[in-house]
Order: C-alpha cells, then sequence, then structure tokens
C-alpha cells in the first residue's frame, strides 16, 4: 500500500495529463459530455493542483478565483486506484495553503456525495441559501456549437 508521503502536489500546468482530466471529466456527474477545448480553456484560466505518482498524474482539482477575496473549488477528482489513501485531502490542503489563496473572504464549492470529506476542513452548508442564485444551463456540453 502507497504511503500518502509518496504523492505529490503540483500547480504547474505543463505537467497536468489533460487527456486523464478530460476522460475523467466527460465521464462524470457534474460535467457529463465535456468538450476538450473546454476543459482547456478552463486549465488556463484557473489555479490547477495536480497529484503525482511516480511521476504520473492520479488526481486533479482546480480553483476559480480572483486570488483577493474569493474562490470556488472544482473538478476534485482522484483516480479510483488511488482512492482511500488520503489523496484528496492532501490535495485539499494544498489548495487551502497556497500562498495565492490566502485572506480570502469566501470558498465555496458544490459537492453530490462528498460533504463529509470537505466538513473534515471547516465547510459548512450554506447560511442563507435564499441568498445565493445560478443562471444553470445542464446541456450546455450536449448541445451543437452556434455556426
Amino acid at each position: 500500500m502507497e504511503s500518502i508521503n509518496q504523492y505529490e502536489i503540483s500547480t504547474y500546468l505543463s505537467r497536468l495529463d489533460v487527456g486523464l482530466i478530460h476522460d475523467f471529466l466527460r465521464s462524470s456527474y457534474w460535467a457529463k459530455d465535456i468538450p476538450r477545448a473546454v476543459v482547456e480553456k478552463s486549465l488556463r484560466h484557473s489555479l490547477c493542483f495536480g497529484a503525482f505518482y511516480a511521476g504520473q498524474q492520479v488526481g486533479f482539482s482546480r480553483v476559480i478565483t480572483d486570488r483577493a477575496t474569493f474562490a470556488y473549488i472544482a473538478d476534485v477528482f482522484v483516480v479510483p486506484e488511488h482512492r482511500g489513501l488520503g489523496l484528496a485531502k492532501l490535495m485539499l490542503r494544498s489548495i487551502l495553503a497556497h500562498p495565492e489563496l490566502q485572506g480570502l473572504r469566501r470558498f465555496l464549492l458544490a459537492t453530490n456525495d462528498a460533504h463529509g470529506l470537505y466538513a473534515q476542513f471547516g465547510f459548512t452548508l450554506l447560511e442563507n441559501p435564499e441568498r445565493y442564485m445560478t443562471l444553470r444551463n445542464p446541456d450546455v456540453y450536449r448541445k451543437a456549437p452556434p455556426a
């Protein structure tokens, strides 16, 4: 069994395995059918965290942020073979400790099934969900691009 000490977290975009990230996300419940070009653009405009084992990427998360007041944590995943070892926690610790993300007023994220994980880091349900609104386009990746 691997030790969590054998994993490395990197924020270098050049190290990311875009194919792995795209393959995972396009099969996920939150980004089903996402086009590769959209993934590539999202990586360029986010602070990305790749998790690596023996030089191979095995996890990912990204933060959408102004680096001054707000951050949204998105696309957190660990490939199945490396789950259960604390890698998601290692990525979250890396995010929360990152120098560019200190002093922010709010972190936000959405999850369908990992509330317990995020609660360990102080995340709670929205205090006043009635204040939050969303503009949602759930089929955006299934629609043909405009001609």
